[in-house]
């Protein structure tokens, strides 16, 4: 209770921010201490590492690969200790550091120009649940949060502002650590009990802690190798928690007894291809587990108020049905694919939930994609998305049908934000455009009017005007037309002459949302465009355009991101050896097996932990994410025809001997999704066949995981030094316009 609803959404509410006063941006460097040229940027004192080959292969399907830098996966992992592995990484590292050196005065200046656009310190708006307020804030340049609450005044409602308090203050936990993120946060429905848990890694496996909420100290020992929030039962006596397997995964749903410490397992998923989850309803009822893959789930109810009653199962699992659910009084409310890939809504009576019970409240729609919902006392709020734009609909309990919100802009990312409540007079969502900084406007659901609540403060300033957006469809070359969100300043128009950055990602089915970003304003502000290519893979034109970017279709994704960075060039938005791509993850994927189309005219590229050994990971079943993935990229240890259309798109087997563009990729020694030897052994492969001198450059954070460095600021530098490497690369002048 309390922050349940709240730690899920940290990432958007921490977009927004109150106004301030303004702050100067620190003045760039003397052009003298900036080099001017690619060659006075990257010439370390000594030759770029050369990792060993040695000799290894495999054979499936009457195909034998070579795979000489296999060495480089630690045979002990996820312990990374081998002498020689670590040996490599370090003098990758050291290399990086030596061939950046020449730009440290230009990244410092851009690190203050982004640390200039973010408060010191910061807050969110108060949300309410129950008796209590809560907030999160960021105190004078701390790099992690602390997390308050506040008893509601019996006479306004409303919280005093001296009635704050501490109740979890990330910064101390975070001291002597290298890295930190807090994973879940719940508190007991009496308010005395606080169940946290970290990552002090970041290798996701995090520590459950169960501390008194008013003085902090333990109440059970912590429990190791937990993932996601816990779950406390009506009265507070048990706590429903996952545990991860030694694959990383998710397997287990565990309930502690709060007056005895003995353990049961509630849930076990025996499938290596499924995952494990643990939820609770809006209204607080019951507890929802999970079990499924990319494609397909499997739902069981258990009420709060009946913790060691048996699960109730609503629907058997079946490849390819996906669906979710919420709860209002008799009923369910269910979002599912069953009738339509853009999903449906559907209503069950509580006591028959089964499917052949499920009515349509909400039909599919070719036009309509409904990516999400939530279920409130008197009202039903609809997550959709039409012709790539997000939309809100609301549905007043009795009416015949929802009613669309209104937002300001033709262009937008819009979402259901931080609503603890059941029983609720406002709705909160988060609002932002590619010129519009993050919103929290508060919906009144009487009035039907919005009311902004705050907006991020850019504190060194920002005027909206100075910049403009745009939206254009590709035509790519099978005749598919893809969106492109596009942003630059009015001043320095997108021009042959000029770079452009293209982003990208393209997969799972996850859209890559027009918003704003204060950080690439140091871009922006050089001159460089931003542009986001709405490839398939990704959903941003509803499912179907998912299901074309993925499986044998996946090479989609990848013509379609090439594609777009070729239009732009013809329509003069930026010219040949002026484009950087840039992607992370699967889009490192994107953005590896693109380069390996069109280097000839690519300016550069940045592969932020990219997943870029396709074939080597999908044919490794001890790695926790293998068997889960398969439905996303197919399975090439029993599908031949799988096996081939990976290798043959794979950016690690496709790499060639040819002139390569600058490129910057990373990693995370303790990454549990995109294992660090990937970045490592992609490089070291590049390393041998590559014919200019182009600079190639390894960051692997030694201690840290997917994400990256974990404190607001640790990360700016991170950015800092990307934007330094691109605007060298690109000869864009370093200082601001």
């Amino acid at each position: 209770m309390g922050l349940k609803h709240a730690t899920g959404l940290v990432a958007m509410i921490s977009l927004v921010a109150g106004c301030g006063a303004a702050r100067p941006v620190p003045s760039a460097p003397e052009e003298s201490a900036v080099p001017k040229t690619f060659s006075d940027a990257f010439v370390p004192d000594r030759p770029a590492p050369v990792a060993p080959r040695i000799a290894h292969s495999f054979e499936y399907h009457g195909v034998r690969v070579s795979d000489p830098y296999h060495w480089l996966k630690d045979q002990g992992y996820p312990t990374v200790d081998d002498p020689e592995v670590l040996a490599y990484l370090n003098a990758e590292n050291a290399y990086y550091g030596e061939a950046m050196a020449p730009l440290e005065d230009l990244s410092e200046v851009l690190f203050q120009e982004m640390r200039a656009r973010r408060p010191e310190a910061e807050q969110s708006v108060p949300w309410r649940e129950g008796a209590y307020w809560y907030q999160w804030r960021f105190e004078e340049g701390a790099q992690y949060r602390s997390w308050l609450w506040a008893p509601s005044d019996p006479a306004t409602g409303e919280p005093s502002a001296d009635a704050y308090r501490v109740l979890l203050d990330e910064a101390k936990l975070a001291e002597g650590h290298e890295f930190f993120r807090l994973g879940g946060l719940e508190l007991s429905p009496d308010h005395r009990l606080l169940a946290y848990s970290d990552d002090t890694t970041g290798g996701e496996r995090y520590r459950l802690h169960l501390v008194d909420s008013n003085t902090g100290e333990p109440r059970h020992p912590p429990i190791e190798q937990t993932i996601g929030s816990p779950v406390f039962s009506a009265d507070g006596r048990y706590l429903f928690y996952r545990v991860v397997n030694s694959e990383w995964r998710p397997h287990r749903v565990m309930r502690l007894d709060l007056s005895s410490g003995a353990q049961e397992v509630v849930f076990e998923e025996s499938d290596a291809s499924y995952f494990v989850g643990l939820d609770s309803t809006q209204s607080d009822a019951f507890i929802v587990i999970s079990s499924g893959d990319h494609i397909t789930s499997e739902l069981y109810l258990l009420a709060r108020s009946e913790p060691l009653a048996e699960l109730q199962l609503i629907s058997p699992r079946r490849p390819g049905h996906e669906y979710d659910l919420e709860h209002r009084g008799d009923r369910l409310i269910i979002r599912s694919n069953r009738d339509h890939q853009n999903f449906a809504l559907y209503e069950a009576p509580l006591a028959q939930p089964t499917e052949d019970h499920w009515q349509a409240l909400v039909p599919g729609s070719d036009a309509r994609y409904l990516t999400g919902f939530a279920v409130f006392a008197m009202h039903t709020v609809l997550e959709e998305r039409v012709g790539g734009l997000d939309q809100i609909r609301v549905w007043p309990v009795g009416a015949t049908a929802p009613y669309a919100i209104d937002f300001p802009e033709a262009s937008y990312a819009a979402g259901i934000g931080t609503n603890a409540e059941f029983e609720l007079e406002q709705l909160r969502i988060g609002y932002e455009s590619m010129v519009t900084p993050g919103t929290v406007f508060d919906f009144d659901l009487a009035e039907r009017t919005l009311r902004t609540r705050k907006v991020r403060e850019i504190p060194s300033g920002y005027t909206a005007d100075d910049y403009r957006t745009e939206r254009l469809n590709v035509q790519v070359r099978d005749g598919e037309l893809v969106p492109v969100s596009l942003v630059y300043h009015r001043d320095m128009p997108p021009a042959p002459d000029r770079p452009l950055y293209l982003y990208g990602y393209g997969a799972y089915g996850s859209a890559i949302s027009p918003g704003f970003n204060p950080t690439r304003l140091s871009l922006l502000d050089r001159g460089v465009s931003f542009a986001i290519a709405h490839i398939r893979g990704g959903d941003d034109l509803g499912y179907a355009w998912y299901q074309a970017g993925k499986l044998k279709q996946r090479t989609n994704t990848f013509n379609d991101f090439v594609d777009v960075g070729a239009d732009l060039m013809e329509r003069g938005y930026s010219g040949k050896g002026k484009i950087a791509m840039v992607g992370g993850s699967a889009g490192g994927e994107l953005v590896g097996a693109a380069v390996n189309q069109a280097r000839e005219w690519l300016g550069a590229a940045v592969l932020h932990v990219p997943f870029v050994d396709v074939l080597n990971t999908m044919l490794d079943t001890s790695l926790p994410l293998t068997p889960m993935e398969w439905p996303e990229w197919g399975n090439p240890i029993e599908d031949a025809e799988a096996f081939r259309l990976i290798q043959s798109y794979s950016p690690y087997d496709q790499l060639q001997p040819g002139a390569y563009p600058p490129m910057l990729v990373t990693g995370g020694l303790n990454d549990p999704r995109v294992t660090y030897w990937e970045p490592a052994k992609y490089v070291a492969k590049l390393r041998t066949l590559k014919t200019n001198d182009a600079a190639l450059l390894l960051k692997i954070n030694m201690g840290a995981g997917h994400g990256g460095k974990s404190g607001r600021f640790d990360a700016l530098r991170e950015d800092a030094q990307e934007y330094a490497f691109l605007l060298q690369v690109l000869g864009v002048h370093t200082g601001p316009s």
